[in-house]
Formats: structure tokens, C-alpha cells, sequence
């Protein structure tokens, strides 16, 4: 024992718990860290080597002959069956039932939901009516046929703590100094902090965060294996970790069947672990996040207010030095592509998982730490009742760039790190300018990717700044990016185009041109949509590439009667490879192919999926783009069906479309191929226009009263990929 400790050990006795013992056992049982740590200090609480090894045995005994796994619960109730009673390791909720008028135990991993229990149980106990209670209890086998249970609780002795006295956490805290009090918290967790620089441990710090502050956004990208979720996983029973797979609506926010609130509701703090892999596939769940996210509150036909911290974590699979030099990546890039740029303001720190070690045994700590159980009892406690926001809001002073998202996630982040490190009053000056620091700092960096993302200067000011307790302004800048011009400059997307669309000449673009052949990431603009290309010079001076020769006789915009302004002739009819990115909007049928019609006489599409009634209406609109080339004669669909569908309705629409088709004096010839399966547009001037998922790749309309419910051109789009190049010209 050192000298941090004896004085813990004495501080707070009965508290504490030897963690190398911990990681010891924890290897080989896939029990609750909190089980261990109850077992451990009450047969391992010496300093002896053979009496731990004796205690250590004892241990796994007990985990051996008590603890009751999920899949062995029929087993379990049989041995009370057989025996009359035995003891057991379980977690045990109690819940009142209306219909019965009386309250019931629910035995987790025993798998029973009506063991009767006695008043004194859940009355001594507070935990027990709140969440559950992971305990040693003592099972019964009624023998009473009449009665309406099976088994009852005969004893109970609480693993966990059953009552928390703060004022009594808070004057142990006072026996000790900042940085001490920072080595016990990380000790806590098992980590050794003399192995770490202080950067490094104001990180782990800041991991914790969710599990102190209400409606906390953070999130943490990184390599794997450096313990990112664990700290949701394993450290706090009221902490719940998503892994992966789809998270829905009414799992997350509020089931409309049940009128039951989902996770949100019933934990502090909701983790998406591997959140690149997370399926969202309505819509609406989105849109309540936002919402959640930025108030904590909802409305899904009733009201709903709640406290849930959401944490994102995930792995971060490019280098961060190419990622920060990058024009087309930033590091967003694993988050889903419907994460867009209103989920991301919302995050109050990104948190830099790429500094932080690896999981190994070299920074686990041999010494002293609380019970976990204890700590994540303390953090509730603060979560629940405890505010420092005011406090922040008297002292902080932000500079003029801080705007209202980056002001609020800051201070969210101060008044994290007070409740953790300051639990029983305010910080010194100096302590608070660092925190003060770190979280402009964490709240830069989110500010900075979007920065990289967004097409104008929306969220431009990213020199974020405070003034410090020397009433001197500092900014702060992010370790990882401040010489990188690509993320503190980063180039912006032409708007002088036609609708919006910029693209690059295939071949003529050098490194440009070959990542948008290659396709831009999920969720990360492409160069198509970055391009700083301008009609003047006709240059691509920032992204390293020099476009072709431009075009005087290309045609003006279409739609427009103008065309563009004088001095400005379109860019030449360029091949290009593009991705349009989910939720993108200016892509409407005449912005794709009207450039392209020139000169044409026949247009030939071909699409499986022009089966459907908003099929036929978006292939209705992209007949009447063709229109507007007015050489165009002939229009010519080959496309297929399947059992379901009506061909004598289908038949009636294409007839209809026919006819008034031919009334323009436009031919429209309609085949059917049931082996078709690839999706090309090709015309007779040798254009080729592949669209990757046809012509349906916009998302249904919010309000069919909306805007965007008519005009294309502002509708939200479907990620898809659209290559235009040069094929045969054929004849018309």
C-alpha cells in the first residue's frame, strides 16, 4: 500500500477494494465487475499473500455453487424444488402489481417473476423498488398448494449498496487534493495513473461524463481495443450499452402500443457501441433523436421528458494524420449516413480516442480504488440531483465565436468534470481554466468536421476561444488538426452551376478526379460535392487538378430563361463519377440529364422498377425533363414486374402517359425484360447516365403539403452513385 492508499483505505473504510484482485478473477468469470468486488472484500481483505490466495479460492467456490447463470435458471429452480431452499446470487427487482394488490419479487437469472416477499425486504432496502438490487438470497419452495406462488424470499443480504449517504462521499473527498482525488477516480476504474500523462487522464475523465451530466451528448471515435465501451458495459449498473443491430423508435424513445418509454426513460446513460454499424431504417427515429438530443424531450402523440445521456462510440479505421490532411474525409467518416450535420451539432464533446493506450495489462493499476459500485452510486447521485451548470454560467467567460450549440455543450462539459473532481465545492482558477480548455477544445473538434462537411460558412468561426482567469483571451486549437490546412480552410463547393450540381472532368483531375472514381465514403461529401471549381478560371487550384477547356455553346440552365450570368459560360459536358449522399438535396432529373441531351433524338431507359404507383410518377417527371430538349422523338422503357404486380393497371398508366407523349409529338415505346437487372440511361448522342438505384432514389416526402413533394430539386435524396460517361452513338 502507498501512501494515497492507507489514506483511502481509512477515509472511506469498507469502501475499497484492491483491483489487481479484481482483474485477477475477472479473466476467468463472466460475473458483474460489482459481484466480484463484493466477494473480494469480504474474503480478500488482507495483505497477505496466502491468505488473498485462500480468499481468491473461496471466491470461485462461491461463484461456483451460488451464482446462477441465465441459461441455467431451470436448473436453479429445481435444486429449490428438490432441496426446500438454497442460496443464490441474483439480481432482485421488486415491483407493486395492481391487479394483485401486492408487491412481487422478479429474480433475473433465476427466471422468476412471482417469488413472494416480505414488506421488510423492499422497506429496508430502497434499491429493490428502484432499478433492482444485485444481492445473496436465500430461495423457499412453498408447499402450500393453495397459494399462488411457487417460491419465496427467505433472506436477503445486498451485494450492492442499498442506501448512499453523499454528504458522507462528499467529506471523504475533502481529505484529499485535485490531482489525488484524479489518481483514486482512475484507480477506480482500474487503471494505474502513473502510467498515464495528465492529458491522457483528463480523457478517461472525460469518458465518464455521460454518467454525471442529464442529456450529455459525447462521443468518441478511436482504434480498437483501448476500452471504450467498457466504461458503459461493465462500470455502472445504470448505464446500458447498444451493440450495434438496429435501434428503433419505440426501443430507444416511446413505444405508441405499449405507451411504455423505451431506454431513454429507465437509464441514465444509453451507449451505441460500434455506431457505424447501427441500421436506422425509419426515419422518424432520426428525427426524434434530434429532438432528444437537443432538449431531452419529445413528442410521440404525448409529451415525454427525459434524462438519458446518449454516448457514441466507435472505431476510427483511417489514420487521423491522413484523415485531418484530407479534402474528402473527416472524421465523422464511420458515424451512418443518416447521422447528418443536425445529429453532429448536437454532440458536446468528440473526445480523441486515437490518444488514448491500448487495453493491456501495463496501465492496470495493483492498488486501491473504490468499490464500483460505490463510485457509480456517487455519479447517479449527481446525475439525479445535482446541478453545476449555474455555477459554470457565473464563472465561465466564452469568446465571440462561441455560438449557441458550442456555449451550452462547453459548459455541459465544465459542470461534467466539476460533479466528478469537485464533488464538495468549486474548483481554484486554474483547475477551472483547464477544464474550461478541454471542453472548447472537444466541442472544436466537433465544429471543425462539420465545418469540413458543410458546402458554406455556416459553421466557419472554429477558432472557439475563452478568457482565462488572467482575464486573458486564449483559443484553443485541436492538437491533431492545427496545421492542417485541409481542416482549418477546407475547400467549398462551387455554387455557380447548374442547380446546384458541380462535377470534375474524368482524366483531366489527376488524385481529384481518381477518389471520385472511387466513390466517396458513407456519410462523407465526395469531391463532386466539394469541388471548388470556378467557371472563370476554370481551374481546380485547391483540390490539385485542372479542369478541361470550357463549353460557349453549352445550353443555359434548364428551366431557366436567362441562362447563366454574363461572364459565365456552363463548364463543358464532362464525364463524370459522383455520389449523391443520403439526405442530399438539388438533384432533380433535369439537373442530371439535361446537359447531356444535346443534339438528341432518342432516349433509351432501362429500370426493373417501374412497377410502383410513385415509380410511374417519378418516370412521368423524367419524361417530361427529356422534353425539354426539343430534338428528342422517341422515349423508349424497358423494364419488368413481379407476381404482385397489377400489369392491366400498369398497362392503363403507360397508355395514358402515351397518349399525352404523343400529343408533344414524342414516341414512347414501353418493353419488358424479366431478366433485366442493371439500371442505365443511354442516349443517341452517345451519353451514358447510370444511376445506381434508377430513377427511384429519392426518400418519400415528411408532408405530401410540403416543400419538395413537387419539386425534385429540393427532395431529399437516397445515397446512390451516378457515373455519366461516353458510350456509341447510336442511331436516332
Amino acid at each position: 500500500m502507498d501512501d494515497l492508499d492507507k489514506r483511502l483505505t481509512a477515509v472511506f473504510e469498507g469502501k475499497v477494494v484492491r483491483k489487481d484482485l479484481v482483474h485477477r478473477i475477472k479473466k476467468g468469470t463472466n460475473v458483474p465487475t460489482f459481484v466480484l468486488e463484493f466477494l473480494l472484500a469480504r474474503y480478500c481483505a488482507s495483505d497477505e499473500e496466502d491468505e488473498i490466495q485462500a480468499g481468491l479460492e473461496a471466491v470461485l467456490d462461491t461463484l461456483h455453487d451460488n451464482y446462477v447463470r441465465p441459461n441455467e435458471a431451470n436448473m436453479a429452480q429445481s435444486k429449490v424444488a428438490t432441496k426446500g431452499k438454497y442460496r443464490f446470487i441474483d439480481k432482485v427487482h421488486v415491483n407493486y402489481v395492481e391487479k394483485d394488490r401486492r408487491h412481487w419479487a422478479a429474480l433475473e437469472n433465476f427466471d422468476s417473476r412471482r417469488v413472494a416477499i416480505a414488506e421488510k425486504f423492499y422497506r429496508d432496502h430502497d434499491r429493490l423498488l428502484q432499478g433492482g438490487l444485485w444481492a445473496e438470497i436465500t430461495i423457499a419452495f412453498n408447499e402450500v398448494d393453495e397459494d399462488d406462488y411457487t417460491f419465496y424470499l427467505e433472506d436477503l443480504r445486498p451485494i450492492q449498496l442499498s442506501r448512499f449517504n453523499y454528504t458522507d462521499y462528499c467529506e471523504g473527498r475533502e481529505a484529499f487534493s485535485r490531482d489525488q482525488w484524479l489518481d483514486i477516480v482512475l484507480r477506480s476504474v482500474g487503471l494505474e495513473p502513473a502510467k498515464l500523462s495528465h492529458r491522457v487522464k483528463l480523457h478517461f475523465i472525460a469518458r465518464l461524463l455521460p454518467l454525471v451530466e442529464p442529456n450529455y451528448n459525447f462521443i468518441e471515435l478511436g482504434p480498437r481495443g483501448t476500452g471504450k465501451s467498457y466504461f458503459f458495459s461493465e462500470f455502472s449498473p445504470y448505464s446500458t450499452l447498444i451493440s450495434g443491430g438496429q435501434a428503433t423508435k419505440a426501443t430507444l424513445f416511446y413505444n405508441n402500443q405499449r405507451r411504455k418509454i423505451g431506454l431513454v426513460g429507465f437509464w441514465d446513460t444509453v451507449a451505441f457501441d460500434e455506431v457505424g454499424g447501427i441500421k436506422i431504417k425509419d426515419p422518424d427515429t432520426i428525427q426524434i433523436m434530434k429532438d432528444f438530443l437537443a432538449n431531452g424531450r419529445f413528442s410521440r402523440g404525448v409529451e415525454v421528458i427525459a434524462d438519458a445521456a446518449m454516448a457514441f462510440v466507435g472505431n476510427l479505421d483511417l489514420s487521423v494524420e491522413q484523415v485531418v490532411h484530407s479534402e474528402v474525409y473527416d472524421l465523422f467518416q464511420p458515424l451512418p449516413k443518416e447521422f447528418d450535420l443536425a445529429v453532429m451539432d448536437r454532440f458536446a464533446a468528440y473526445l480523441p480516442g486515437w490518444e488514448m493506450p491500448k487495453t493491456s495489462s501495463e496501465f492496470l493499476t495493483g492498488n486501491y480504488g473504490f468499490i464500483t459500485d460505490y463510485l457509480a452510486e456517487a455519479f447517479h447521485h449527481q446525475f439525479k440531483h445535482m446541478s453545476r451548470y449555474e455555477e459554470v454560467n457565473r464563472r465561465i467567460r466564452l469568446g465571440d465565436a462561441v455560438e449557441g450549440r458550442d456555449e451550452k455543450g462547453i459548459k455541459k462539459t465544465v459542470a461534467g468534470f466539476l460533479k466528478i473532481l469537485h464533488p464538495a465545492g468549486p474548483a481554484s482558477g486554474s483547475e477551472f481554466d483547464e477544464y474550461v480548455a478541454y471542453a472548447v477544445e472537444c466541442r472544436r473538434r466537433v465544429k471543425e468536421q462539420m465545418n469540413k462537411r458543410k458546402a458554406d460558412d455556416e459553421f466557419a468561426r472554429i477558432n472557439l476561444s475563452y478568457w482565462n482567469s488572467e482575464d486573458a483571451e486564449v483559443v484553443v486549437s485541436c492538437a491533431e488538426s492545427k496545421k492542417a490546412r485541409a481542416t482549418q480552410a477546407p475547400a467549398r463547393r462551387n455554387i455557380h452551376t447548374r442547380d446546384g450540381v458541380s462535377g470534375v472532368a474524368v482524366g483531366d483531375g489527376g488524385t481529384a478526379n481518381a477518389a471520385l472514381a472511387s466513390g466517396a465514403p458513407v456519410g462523407v461529401p465526395s469531391l463532386f460535392e466539394a469541388g471548388a471549381a470556378d467557371w472563370d478560371s476554370g481551374s481546380l487550384s485547391s483540390l490539385g487538378a485542372q479542369s478541361g477547356p470550357e463549353d460557349s455553346a453549352s445550353p443555359p440552365v434548364a428551366g431557366s430563361s436567362t441562362g447563366e450570368p454574363a461572364g459565365r459560360q456552363p463548364p463543358q459536358r464532362q464525364e463524370q463519377h459522383f455520389t449523391i449522399h443520403y439526405g442530399a438535396t438539388g438533384f432533380s432529373y433535369e439537373s442530371l440529364i439535361t446537359p447531356y441531351l444535346e443534339g438528341a433524338r432518342s432516349v433509351v431507359i432501362e429500370d426493373p422498377y417501374i412497377r410502383l404507383t410513385h415509380q410511374v410518377h417519378n418516370f412521368v417527371r423524367f419524361c417530361e425533363a427529356v422534353l425539354k430538349a426539343p430534338m428528342v422523338r422517341r422515349i423508349t422503357l424497358v423494364t419488368a414486374y413481379d407476381d404482385k404486380t397489377d400489369l392491366k393497371e400498369l398497362n392503363d398508366r403507360f397508355e395514358e402517359l402515351k397518349q399525352s407523349l404523343l400529343e408533344m409529338d414524342v414516341a414512347l415505346d414501353v418493353r419488358i425484360n424479366e431478366n433485366l437487372h442493371d439500371r442505365e440511361i443511354r442516349i443517341d448522342n452517345g451519353w451514358v447516365i447510370k444511376i445506381g438505384r434508377g430513377l427511384d432514389f429519392y426518400q418519400k416526402p415528411d408532408a405530401w403539403f410540403g416543400v419538395g413533394a413537387n419539386d425534385l430539386g429540393l427532395r431529399r435524396c437516397l445515397e446512390t452513385k451516378v457515373d455519366i460517361f461516353r458510350g456509341k452513338v447510336t442511331q436516332g
